[in-house]
């Protein structure tokens, strides 16, 4: 893994070859994506079927498009019980913590007969995104529809590719079944992302788009932004450590290697003020790399976007750490809790030496779909509030209207909007 000195250079450096990953840079692909669309929203279910079949090579119709009752019974059958069991306490877990997120609708009545409110509803119908094949996530699945449920949505709507052989994978089945999920249709890719934001004969519209999935599918969400709302245009995965030299380097070589596993465009960074462990931690990974499964996806991954970083300070390895806003974030120092007040931008920010990422991946309950390519300055983890809308709520008396009516009636006026005061002023004279 190289290893360079933390400066301005360097670190423009980093972030210039981090940003190239974003989705919206893969300009090439839209034409494809934008066809794919047109496509469903012209010809709906045909679209979706000629699709599968072309991509996913399974022949579905309208009457086996939908999973039934019976494939989830089936899904709970293959998987092993002790993971049922862990996916269950998982899902507790996030509901408990999305819980505490939760708002209520309130009203202030005041003195002078007006009343201002704010009426918060979930959304009707929720849809989320799930890949499938090899690329199957039951996490994913439980991190995007626990919160929706806690929100209140009645109607969840997951749309998934079949395998060859028409079958959803097992997982994602059973993780829909523990999370609450509506219903489950056998449809991948762009098409189903089209299918969710303009609805087909089979497909339902739905009013939010969550879940990850390929640039074809990044692009989709991107195109149907404004039909209906998304979570984000995620990007690839990527952690970065800041450790200084109580670190263990074998813990944070692990962790590193957790998120660069996840695919070739994966970002793995570690930030720290000992060199000596930058050279440890080094070492650690070659050793590890002799024995991982991922290894040949991993030595993509850190080659074309892993860096170790030697910084003179942890001023200035903080001031790194928040220029990179890194999606997950270990803070790995002899006082955590204090470094950590001094982090502006993060997805998720990870305590400690026993706060290995992949906790928060799986079980803790915090989201784990957070923001990536540096949109942790101005963007939060999926959460509850995605899921609700707020509506506000004006009353006002004549007498409260009385006190102020001049006072919008000039405002209008300077806008140069005379129908706005009239609306005002006519109820005076």
């Amino acid at each position: 893994m190289r290893t360079l000195e933390l400066n301005d250079k360097t670190m423009d450096e980093l972030l210039g070859n981090l940003l190239g990953r974003n989705p919206g840079s893969y300009t090439e692909y839209e034409n494809t994506v934008n066809e794919i669309i047109d496509n469903v929203r012209k010809n709906g279910d045909k679209a979706l079927f000629d699709y599968t079949l072309k991509f996913d090579k399974c022949e579905i119709n309208e009457s086996s498009v939908r999973v039934t009752d019976k494939e989830i019974e089936d899904a709970y059958k293959e998987l092993n019980p002790a993971f049922v069991e862990v996916m269950k306490k998982s899902a507790e877990n996030i509901r408990l913590f999305h819980e505490k997120q939760k708002r209520n609708t309130w009203i202030e009545t005041r003195e002078d007969g007006s009343i201002l409110g704010q009426r918060i509803l979930p959304i009707e119908i929720s849809g989320v995104y799930v890949p499938g094949g090899k690329a199957a996530y039951p996490s994913s699945v439980l991190m995007n529809v626990v919160p929706a449920k806690v929100a209140g949505v009645e109607r969840i709507v997951m749309c998934t590719p079949p395998g060859k052989d028409g079958k959803v994978n097992a997982g994602t089945l059973v993780a829909a079944n523990i999370a609450g999920v509506t219903e489950v249709y056998k449809v991948g890719g762009a098409q189903a992302i089209a299918a969710m934001a303009f609805g087909t004969k089979s497909v339902p519209k739905v009013d939010k788009i969550t879940g990850p999935g390929n640039i074809f599918v990044a692009l989709a969400k991107k195109a149907c932004f404004g039909h209906v709302s998304i979570d984000s245009i995620a990007g690839p995965s990527e952690i970065l450590v800041l450790a200084d030299e109580t670190a263990n380097p074998r813990f944070v070589a692990a962790d590193l290697l957790s998120q660069a596993e996840h695919d070739e465009m994966a970002s793995a960074i570690l930030i720290t003020t000992d060199k000596a462990l930058a050279e440890q931690v080094s070492k650690e990974i070659d050793e590890f790399l002799k024995t991982l499964s991922r290894s040949e996806i991993i030595k993509k991954s850190l080659d074309n976007y892993g860096y170790i970083f030697v910084a003179d300070s942890m001023e200035r390895a903080i001031e790194g750490a928040n220029a990179v806003a890194s999606e997950h974030l270990e803070i790995i120092t002899k006082d955590p809790y204090e470094t950590m007040t001094k982090i502006k931008n993060a997805g998720a920010i990870f305590l400690g030496s026993y706060s290995s990422e992949p906790l928060g991946d799986y079980y803790a309950g915090p989201n784990h779909i957070l923001p990536t390519n540096r949109t942790a300055r101005f963007f939060s983890p999926l959460n509850v509030d995605d899921f609700l809308k707020k509506t506000s709520i004006i009353s006002y008396s004549r007498d409260a209207l009385m006190k102020v009516h001049e006072d919008i009636e000039l405002f209008a006026k300077e806008e140069g909007l005379t129908a706005h005061a009239n609306s005002i002023a006519v109820r005076f004279s």
